[in-house]
Protein backbone atom coordinates (compact mmCIF):
# COMPACT_ATOMS: atom_id res chain seq x y z
CA UNK A 1 0.00 0.00 0.00
CA UNK A 2 1.17 3.78 -0.34
CA UNK A 3 1.70 5.60 2.88
CA UNK A 4 2.58 8.62 1.55
CA UNK A 5 2.36 10.26 -1.69
CA UNK A 6 3.87 13.92 -2.49
CA UNK A 7 1.89 15.59 -5.36
CA UNK A 8 3.74 18.66 -7.23
CA UNK A 9 1.58 19.09 -10.77
CA UNK A 10 2.05 22.68 -12.73
CA UNK A 11 -1.08 24.64 -13.85
CA UNK A 12 -2.68 23.44 -16.67
CA UNK A 13 -2.81 26.48 -18.16
CA UNK A 14 -5.89 27.67 -18.90
CA UNK A 15 -7.21 25.04 -16.64
CA UNK A 16 -7.04 24.47 -13.81
CA UNK A 17 -4.17 26.07 -10.86
CA UNK A 18 -1.34 24.11 -9.99
CA UNK A 19 -3.53 23.81 -6.58
CA UNK A 20 -6.56 22.47 -8.44
CA UNK A 21 -4.62 19.99 -10.48
CA UNK A 22 -2.91 18.75 -7.10
CA UNK A 23 -6.18 18.96 -5.03
CA UNK A 24 -7.79 16.27 -7.87
CA UNK A 25 -4.77 13.63 -8.12
CA UNK A 26 -5.00 13.63 -4.37
CA UNK A 27 -8.45 12.65 -3.99
CA UNK A 28 -7.56 9.63 -6.70
CA UNK A 29 -4.62 8.53 -4.56
CA UNK A 30 -6.65 8.68 -1.07
CA UNK A 31 -9.73 6.63 -3.12
CA UNK A 32 -7.04 4.00 -3.81
CA UNK A 33 -5.73 3.91 -0.81
CA UNK A 34 -7.72 5.54 2.33
CA UNK A 35 -5.34 5.87 4.66
CA UNK A 36 -2.43 7.31 3.03
CA UNK A 37 -0.82 10.91 3.61
CA UNK A 38 -1.20 13.02 0.79
CA UNK A 39 0.93 15.94 0.48
CA UNK A 40 0.14 18.77 -2.20
CA UNK A 41 2.88 21.54 -3.19
CA UNK A 42 1.39 24.34 -5.63
CA UNK A 43 4.49 24.96 -8.12
CA UNK A 44 4.95 26.58 -11.40
CA UNK A 45 8.18 26.93 -13.30
CA UNK A 46 8.95 30.92 -13.90
CA UNK A 47 5.77 31.54 -15.56
CA UNK A 48 2.17 31.81 -15.31
CA UNK A 49 1.81 31.20 -11.42
CA UNK A 50 5.01 31.50 -10.15
CA UNK A 51 4.59 34.66 -7.80
CA UNK A 52 1.58 32.48 -6.44
CA UNK A 53 3.58 29.47 -5.55
CA UNK A 54 6.52 31.12 -4.45
CA UNK A 55 3.87 32.89 -1.90
CA UNK A 56 2.03 29.98 -1.08
CA UNK A 57 5.36 27.66 -0.23
CA UNK A 58 6.63 30.46 1.86
CA UNK A 59 3.32 31.24 3.92
CA UNK A 60 3.17 34.92 2.42
CA UNK A 61 1.32 37.81 1.46
CA UNK A 62 1.02 39.83 -1.61
CA UNK A 63 1.94 43.28 -1.22
CA UNK A 64 0.39 46.11 -3.86
CA UNK A 65 2.88 48.91 -4.94
CA UNK A 66 2.39 52.00 -7.64
CA UNK A 67 4.84 51.51 -10.18
CA UNK A 68 6.05 52.17 -13.38
CA UNK A 69 5.04 50.05 -16.41
CA UNK A 70 7.22 49.95 -19.31
CA UNK A 71 6.39 52.76 -21.33
CA UNK A 72 6.63 54.66 -17.48
CA UNK A 73 3.16 54.63 -17.13
CA UNK A 74 1.60 54.80 -13.98
CA UNK A 75 0.20 51.37 -12.78
CA UNK A 76 -0.70 49.13 -10.03
CA UNK A 77 1.20 45.96 -9.52
CA UNK A 78 2.53 43.47 -6.57
CA UNK A 79 5.33 41.42 -5.79
CA UNK A 80 5.12 38.72 -2.94
CA UNK A 81 6.39 38.79 0.26
CA UNK A 82 7.68 35.25 2.78
CA UNK A 83 6.01 34.85 6.10
CA UNK A 84 8.97 36.16 8.02
CA UNK A 85 9.40 39.44 5.68
CA UNK A 86 12.73 38.58 4.59
CA UNK A 87 12.17 36.99 1.02
CA UNK A 88 10.42 38.85 -1.63
CA UNK A 89 9.28 37.80 -4.65
CA UNK A 90 9.27 39.73 -7.52
CA UNK A 91 7.93 38.60 -11.17
CA UNK A 92 9.34 41.11 -13.51
CA UNK A 93 6.22 40.68 -16.04
CA UNK A 94 4.05 42.06 -13.37
CA UNK A 95 5.24 45.48 -14.41
CA UNK A 96 7.38 45.19 -16.70
CA UNK A 97 5.38 42.03 -19.07
CA UNK A 98 4.61 42.30 -22.98
CA UNK A 99 1.12 42.59 -22.39
CA UNK A 100 0.80 45.63 -20.98
CA UNK A 101 2.33 47.48 -24.01
CA UNK A 102 -0.30 48.47 -26.78
CA UNK A 103 0.41 46.09 -29.23
CA UNK A 104 1.46 49.12 -31.89
CA UNK A 105 3.22 50.70 -29.17
CA UNK A 106 5.55 47.78 -28.52
CA UNK A 107 9.45 48.93 -29.42
CA UNK A 108 11.81 47.59 -27.08
CA UNK A 109 13.85 50.56 -27.80
CA UNK A 110 11.67 52.52 -25.56
CA UNK A 111 10.63 49.93 -23.27
CA UNK A 112 12.11 49.91 -19.66
CA UNK A 113 12.53 47.71 -16.70
CA UNK A 114 12.52 50.80 -13.77
CA UNK A 115 8.83 49.51 -12.67
CA UNK A 116 10.96 46.34 -11.53
CA UNK A 117 13.35 47.51 -9.90
CA UNK A 118 10.54 50.34 -8.47
CA UNK A 119 9.04 46.66 -7.02
CA UNK A 120 12.53 45.41 -5.42
CA UNK A 121 13.62 48.70 -3.99
CA UNK A 122 9.91 49.27 -2.24
CA UNK A 123 10.89 45.48 -0.77
CA UNK A 124 14.50 46.34 0.47
CA UNK A 125 13.04 49.29 2.22
CA UNK A 126 10.53 46.91 3.86
CA UNK A 127 13.68 45.16 5.26
CA UNK A 128 14.09 41.96 2.94
CA UNK A 129 17.88 40.67 2.43
CA UNK A 130 16.72 38.16 0.17
CA UNK A 131 15.07 38.52 -3.50
CA UNK A 132 13.86 36.15 -5.76
CA UNK A 133 13.21 37.72 -9.40
CA UNK A 134 11.42 35.71 -12.32
CA UNK A 135 12.41 36.65 -15.51
CA UNK A 136 10.48 36.31 -18.77
CA UNK A 137 7.49 37.82 -20.72
CA UNK A 138 9.34 41.09 -20.58
CA UNK A 139 8.11 43.98 -22.92
CA UNK A 140 12.07 45.05 -22.64
CA UNK A 141 15.46 44.64 -24.07
CA UNK A 142 17.20 47.65 -21.93
CA UNK A 143 19.66 44.93 -20.18
CA UNK A 144 17.54 45.72 -16.79
CA UNK A 145 18.96 49.46 -16.93
CA UNK A 146 15.86 50.59 -15.77
CA UNK A 147 15.60 48.24 -13.04
CA UNK A 148 19.10 49.77 -11.88
CA UNK A 149 18.16 52.80 -12.29
CA UNK A 150 15.39 52.32 -9.82
CA UNK A 151 18.00 51.05 -7.47
CA UNK A 152 20.51 54.17 -7.53
CA UNK A 153 22.80 53.74 -10.62
CA UNK A 154 23.02 56.50 -13.22
CA UNK A 155 24.45 55.59 -17.12
CA UNK A 156 26.03 58.35 -18.11
CA UNK A 157 26.91 58.91 -21.97
CA UNK A 158 30.30 60.47 -23.24
CA UNK A 159 28.86 63.98 -22.45
CA UNK A 160 28.61 62.49 -18.73
CA UNK A 161 24.36 62.95 -19.27
CA UNK A 162 22.33 60.19 -18.40
CA UNK A 163 20.93 58.18 -20.96
CA UNK A 164 17.15 58.22 -22.11
CA UNK A 165 15.11 54.72 -20.96
CA UNK A 166 15.03 51.51 -23.13
CA UNK A 167 17.11 49.47 -24.92
CA UNK A 168 17.85 52.66 -27.38
CA UNK A 169 20.67 53.94 -24.15
CA UNK A 170 22.80 50.61 -24.43
CA UNK A 171 25.14 51.79 -27.39
CA UNK A 172 25.26 54.89 -25.85
CA UNK A 173 26.46 54.22 -22.44
CA UNK A 174 30.57 55.05 -21.53
CA UNK A 175 30.11 55.30 -18.10
CA UNK A 176 28.42 54.00 -14.62
CA UNK A 177 28.20 55.92 -11.83
CA UNK A 178 27.07 53.31 -8.41
CA UNK A 179 27.55 56.22 -5.44
CA UNK A 180 24.05 56.40 -4.72
CA UNK A 181 23.24 53.02 -4.96
CA UNK A 182 20.17 52.24 -2.03
CA UNK A 183 22.71 50.79 0.55
CA UNK A 184 20.56 47.89 1.30
CA UNK A 185 21.57 46.34 -2.35
CA UNK A 186 25.29 45.70 -1.28
CA UNK A 187 23.81 43.94 2.31
CA UNK A 188 21.13 41.51 -0.60
CA UNK A 189 21.61 38.10 -1.97
CA UNK A 190 19.66 38.46 -5.30
CA UNK A 191 18.22 35.15 -7.11
CA UNK A 192 16.76 35.14 -10.70
CA UNK A 193 14.63 32.38 -12.19
CA UNK A 194 15.77 31.89 -15.51
CA UNK A 195 14.92 29.22 -17.55
CA UNK A 196 16.49 30.01 -20.98
CA UNK A 197 19.90 29.75 -21.48
CA UNK A 198 20.47 32.18 -23.75
CA UNK A 199 24.54 34.80 -24.31
CA UNK A 200 24.13 38.21 -23.70
CA UNK A 201 23.88 39.40 -27.50
CA UNK A 202 24.93 37.15 -30.62
CA UNK A 203 22.75 35.30 -33.16
CA UNK A 204 20.99 33.20 -29.98
CA UNK A 205 21.12 36.12 -27.69
CA UNK A 206 18.44 38.71 -26.37
CA UNK A 207 17.87 40.84 -29.35
CA UNK A 208 17.89 38.32 -32.49
CA UNK A 209 15.82 35.96 -29.90
CA UNK A 210 13.59 37.55 -28.29
CA UNK A 211 13.03 41.14 -29.38
CA UNK A 212 11.23 40.39 -32.40
CA UNK A 213 8.79 38.88 -30.53
CA UNK A 214 8.82 42.64 -28.63
CA UNK A 215 7.80 44.58 -31.70
CA UNK A 216 11.39 45.29 -32.85
CA UNK A 217 11.47 45.90 -36.67
CA UNK A 218 15.03 43.78 -38.22
CA UNK A 219 16.73 47.19 -38.07
CA UNK A 220 15.95 47.87 -34.45
CA UNK A 221 17.00 44.12 -33.80
CA UNK A 222 20.67 44.96 -35.43
CA UNK A 223 20.52 48.62 -33.54
CA UNK A 224 19.55 46.29 -30.35
CA UNK A 225 22.54 43.29 -30.57
CA UNK A 226 25.22 46.18 -31.41
CA UNK A 227 23.99 47.97 -28.10
CA UNK A 228 24.17 45.09 -25.98
CA UNK A 229 27.82 43.91 -27.37
CA UNK A 230 28.95 47.74 -26.83
CA UNK A 231 27.38 47.93 -22.66
CA UNK A 232 29.21 44.67 -22.21
CA UNK A 233 32.21 45.76 -22.38
CA UNK A 234 31.51 49.08 -20.39
CA UNK A 235 29.64 46.09 -17.81
CA UNK A 236 32.93 44.38 -17.93
CA UNK A 237 35.67 47.62 -17.56
CA UNK A 238 33.03 48.55 -14.59
CA UNK A 239 32.62 45.71 -12.54
CA UNK A 240 35.32 43.05 -14.36
CA UNK A 241 32.60 40.44 -15.17
CA UNK A 242 32.51 39.49 -18.66
CA UNK A 243 28.43 38.48 -18.96
CA UNK A 244 28.89 38.47 -22.58
CA UNK A 245 28.10 34.45 -22.97
CA UNK A 246 26.84 33.71 -19.47
CA UNK A 247 24.18 31.22 -19.98
CA UNK A 248 21.14 33.06 -19.03
CA UNK A 249 22.22 36.33 -19.36
CA UNK A 250 20.12 37.49 -22.94
CA UNK A 251 17.02 36.23 -20.40
CA UNK A 252 14.04 39.07 -20.41
CA UNK A 253 16.10 41.09 -22.64
CA UNK A 254 19.68 40.77 -21.09
CA UNK A 255 18.14 41.64 -17.87
CA UNK A 256 19.66 38.33 -16.36
CA UNK A 257 23.24 39.45 -17.55
CA UNK A 258 22.22 43.05 -15.85
CA UNK A 259 21.57 41.13 -12.46
CA UNK A 260 24.47 38.50 -13.01
CA UNK A 261 27.07 41.62 -13.45
CA UNK A 262 25.78 44.29 -10.59
CA UNK A 263 23.50 42.42 -8.23
CA UNK A 264 25.91 39.68 -8.12
CA UNK A 265 22.49 37.45 -9.13
CA UNK A 266 23.28 33.61 -9.13
CA UNK A 267 20.74 32.56 -12.35
CA UNK A 268 18.28 29.49 -11.33
CA UNK A 269 15.39 27.22 -12.94
CA UNK A 270 12.45 28.84 -11.55
CA UNK A 271 11.02 25.07 -10.46
CA UNK A 272 14.16 25.18 -8.35
CA UNK A 273 13.88 28.21 -6.42
CA UNK A 274 9.96 27.75 -6.16
CA UNK A 275 11.31 23.54 -4.40
CA UNK A 276 13.85 25.11 -2.61
CA UNK A 277 11.23 27.82 -1.20
CA UNK A 278 8.76 25.07 -0.66
CA UNK A 279 11.18 23.06 1.39
CA UNK A 280 10.50 20.21 -0.75
CA UNK A 281 13.52 17.93 -0.43
CA UNK A 282 11.95 17.83 3.27
CA UNK A 283 8.62 17.19 2.37
CA UNK A 284 9.96 13.99 0.15
CA UNK A 285 11.29 12.15 3.28
CA UNK A 286 9.23 8.92 3.81
CA UNK A 287 7.39 9.29 0.43
CA UNK A 288 6.15 6.20 -1.57
CA UNK A 289 5.54 7.85 -4.74
CA UNK A 290 5.77 11.57 -6.35
CA UNK A 291 3.04 12.64 -9.01
CA UNK A 292 4.08 15.66 -11.11
CA UNK A 293 2.40 17.14 -14.25
CA UNK A 294 1.67 19.55 -16.88
CA UNK A 295 -1.05 20.03 -19.60
CA UNK A 296 1.50 18.92 -22.63
CA UNK A 297 4.23 16.96 -21.61
CA UNK A 298 7.07 16.15 -24.29
CA UNK A 299 10.59 16.59 -24.68
CA UNK A 300 10.49 20.50 -23.95
CA UNK A 301 9.49 18.92 -20.40
CA UNK A 302 13.01 17.79 -19.46
CA UNK A 303 14.16 21.69 -20.31
CA UNK A 304 13.56 22.54 -16.98
CA UNK A 305 9.98 22.73 -16.41
CA UNK A 306 8.19 21.77 -13.39
CA UNK A 307 8.26 18.02 -13.91
CA UNK A 308 12.12 17.67 -14.81
CA UNK A 309 12.34 19.64 -11.81
CA UNK A 310 10.37 17.50 -9.31
CA UNK A 311 12.13 14.37 -11.00
CA UNK A 312 15.64 15.78 -10.15
CA UNK A 313 15.17 16.12 -6.36
CA UNK A 314 12.80 12.60 -5.93
CA UNK A 315 15.58 10.83 -7.80
CA UNK A 316 18.27 12.02 -5.66
CA UNK A 317 15.96 10.26 -2.42
CA UNK A 318 15.03 7.06 -4.61
CA UNK A 319 11.61 7.70 -5.12
CA UNK A 320 9.78 7.08 -8.05
CA UNK A 321 7.95 9.67 -9.73
CA UNK A 322 4.87 9.13 -12.41
CA UNK A 323 3.94 12.19 -14.38
CA UNK A 324 0.21 13.09 -15.90
CA UNK A 325 -0.37 15.33 -18.44
CA UNK A 326 -3.28 16.14 -20.60
CA UNK A 327 -1.41 15.57 -23.98
CA UNK A 328 1.91 13.36 -24.18
CA UNK A 329 4.06 13.06 -26.57
CA UNK A 330 7.91 11.90 -27.33
CA UNK A 331 7.17 9.03 -24.37
CA UNK A 332 9.93 7.22 -24.79
CA UNK A 333 12.47 9.93 -24.18
CA UNK A 334 10.44 10.83 -20.95
CA UNK A 335 10.69 7.58 -19.54
CA UNK A 336 14.58 7.08 -20.39
CA UNK A 337 14.79 10.48 -18.46
CA UNK A 338 13.42 8.47 -15.14
CA UNK A 339 9.42 8.50 -14.87
CA UNK A 340 8.36 5.64 -13.33
CA UNK A 341 5.41 5.99 -15.49
CA UNK A 342 3.87 8.68 -18.19
CA UNK A 343 0.00 8.65 -18.36
CA UNK A 344 -1.77 10.80 -20.51
CA UNK A 345 -5.40 11.74 -18.42
CA UNK A 346 -6.95 11.86 -21.17
CA UNK A 347 -9.30 9.02 -23.66
CA UNK A 348 -7.67 9.32 -27.24
CA UNK A 349 -9.39 11.80 -29.90
CA UNK A 350 -10.23 13.90 -26.80
CA UNK A 351 -11.77 17.24 -28.36
CA UNK A 352 -9.59 20.08 -27.34
CA UNK A 353 -12.51 22.23 -26.13
CA UNK A 354 -13.55 19.61 -23.44
CA UNK A 355 -10.26 18.65 -22.23
CA UNK A 356 -9.99 22.68 -21.16
CA UNK A 357 -12.81 22.38 -19.05
CA UNK A 358 -12.43 22.17 -15.51
CA UNK A 359 -15.00 19.69 -14.50
CA UNK A 360 -13.65 17.22 -16.54
CA UNK A 361 -9.77 17.85 -16.51
CA UNK A 362 -10.29 17.38 -12.77
CA UNK A 363 -12.23 14.20 -12.98
CA UNK A 364 -9.77 13.00 -15.45
CA UNK A 365 -6.74 14.02 -13.24
CA UNK A 366 -8.61 12.23 -10.57
CA UNK A 367 -9.10 8.72 -11.94
CA UNK A 368 -6.03 8.76 -13.35
CA UNK A 369 -4.18 9.46 -10.05
CA UNK A 370 -6.54 6.35 -8.91
CA UNK A 371 -5.91 3.97 -11.50
CA UNK A 372 -1.82 5.04 -11.07
CA UNK A 373 -1.81 4.33 -7.19
CA UNK A 374 -3.98 1.11 -7.23
CA UNK A 375 -1.22 -0.08 -10.25
CA UNK A 376 2.18 0.92 -8.73
CA UNK A 377 1.45 -1.15 -5.87
CA UNK A 378 0.36 -3.95 -7.71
Amino acid sequence: MLRKVVIAIDSFKGCLTSQEAGEAAARGVRRAWPECQTLTVPVADGGEGWLEALVNAGGGSLVSVRAHGPLMEGREASYGLSSDGQTAFVEMARISGLPLVPEAQRNPLLTTTYGTGELIGDALNRGCRRVLIGLGGSATNDAGMGMLRALGFRFLNKEGKETAPGGQALGEVERIDDTDVLPAVRETEFLAACDVRNPFYGPEGAAHVFAPQKGATPEQVEELDKGLRHFSEVIRRHTGTDISTLPGAGAAGGMGGGLAAFLHAELKPGIELVLDTAGFPALLRDADLVITGEGRADRQTLMGKVPAGVLTEARRQGIPVVLLAGQVEDEAALLRAGFKKVCSINPPSTPLSRALRPDFARQQLEETAERVARAITS
